[in-house]
């Protein structure tokens, strides 16, 4: 059976083991089929050798986070992530073995998603029921939605041509005050943002990880035809950052790697200008005041093993905050895009050692930027916001980071 992989990426593994102890699923179940190089030599039997896929070869695909720790972690350089996902693609929407296929209430959720304004409209009457107690607290856990759904919005306009800033469909939907911080911390080093359309409503990322490849593809057309030009296009979501910048491997064309040459994460473009960022804060911001915030940096996996721009965010937090570092070597928290909820008692699992990390630290805030990886921690009861959320307070915002005093610099 073709899996629609690359036969010497497959080939590329050499099985080592390095990657082991950087599996969020090997460290928590201590099983082979869920290592990466299990699920390799799973691969390599299918596509191979013509096994059948059967049960335990389902679960082990479905069961993979696709955090990509394996791929910092491996001395060959197998791309974990090109293997993965058209397995998982062929196996939901092609082969004659399907993935446990979507529920049709799923699919029909992530093929919404391109429909801003009806989740928009949607997420609003959610949180209107929430404040109504008519969706009970273990629900919202389970589907991973935040405690407070926001019912309205800041208003985001565009304020120049220098850059664009990617909104996306779920964060800018729950989390639209974090593109705000954004904005505002872009616009203080002196640069012009513009807004895209509804045409960029979704990058694809979730269906592309649910096996929807199709789906992922018919997205990445409409958010290109939406950002035109040169000018870069700044992400604040880790998970959607990654995604924009696979778009050349994706979609196979040039178009789609010049595209993909422009996306940059937003924390990689302000440590360019931490000069000009410095000049718009208060005298007082970048002083060691006992009052700044003391934070922990969690890395999502899409920022750290797909971009490799996790530094980045330290760069720009350490003028405005006292940084922790966990002592996991940033493994993945679980959260996995639609992970936890498709798999939440490992997702759970996976949760509880970044958790105890967390506590570990010390920290009373954790600083991440990615929106699941953020929902996931607070369901568990931990703080967490977004780095510009810690900068756009040194800016002026004594509400932005919970725990800090108000009044104070950062």
């Amino acid at each position: 059976m073709d899996l629609g992989v690359d036969d010497d990426e497959l080939a590329s593994c050499v099985a080592c083991g390095l990657c082991l102890p950087h599996c969020p699923t090997y460290r928590v179940t201590g099983e082979e089929a869920l290592s990466p190089r299990g699920r390799v030599a799973a691969m390599r039997q299918v596509q191979w050798q013509g096994v059948l896929p059967d049960d335990s070869f389902v679960h082990a695909i479905e069961t993979c986070v696709q955090c990509r720790g394996c791929e910092t972690a491996c001395p060959s350089g197998v791309p974990f992530g090109h293997l993965i996902e058209p397995t998982r693609a062929t196996l939901a929407e092609g082969g004659p073995f399907p993935l446990r296929r979507p529920r049709r209430l799923v699919r029909l959720g992530l093929r919404g998603l391109r429909h801003h304004r009806l989740l928009l409209a949607g997420s609003s009457a959610l949180a209107v029921a929430q404040r109504l107690r008519l969706v009970p607290s273990r629900l919202s856990r389970r589907l991973g939605l935040p405690a407070r759904l926001p019912v309205r919005r800041p208003v985001l306009r565009s304020s120049g041509d220098d850059v664009w800033l990617f909104t996306g469909c779920v964060m800018d939907a729950w989390m639209r005050d974090v593109h705000a911080d954004v904005q505002r911390v872009v616009e203080a080093t002196g640069a012009g943002v513009s807004l895209a359309g509804p045409g960029a409503a979704c990058c694809g990322a979730l269906s592309a990880h649910a096996g929807l490849a199709s789906d992922a593809r018919a997205l990445a057309h409409r958010t290109m035809a939406a950002l035109p030009g040169d000018a870069p296009v700044l992400v604040d979501s880790a998970g959607c950052g990654a995604m924009l910048r696979d778009y050349g491997h994706l979609l196979g064309t040039d178009e789609a790697d010049a595209f993909s040459a422009r996306v940059v994460d937003v924390h990689e473009w302000l440590a360019d200008r931490l000069d000009a960022l410095r000049a718009a804060m208060p005298p007082a911001a970048g002083g060691t005041s006992p009052d700044r915030p003391v934070v922990a940096v969690q890395d999502p996996c899409h920022l750290r093993h797909v971009q490799r721009a996790h530094l980045a965010v330290r760069t720009v937090l350490s003028p405005f905050a006292t940084l922790v570092e966990l002592d996991d070597e940033g493994l993945c928290c679980g959260a996995g895009g639609a992970y936890a909820v498709a798999q939440p008692d490992l997702a759970g699992a996976i949760r509880a050692r970044k958790v105890a990390a967390i506590e570990r630290s010390g920290a009373p805030v954790v600083a991440s930027a990615n929106p699941g990886c953020a929902l996931h921690l607070a369901a568990a009861g931990v703080t967490v916001v977004h780095p510009c959320t810690i900068v756009a307070r040194a800016l002026g915002r004594p509400d932005a980071v919970p725990g800090a005093p108000a009044g104070s610099p950062a």
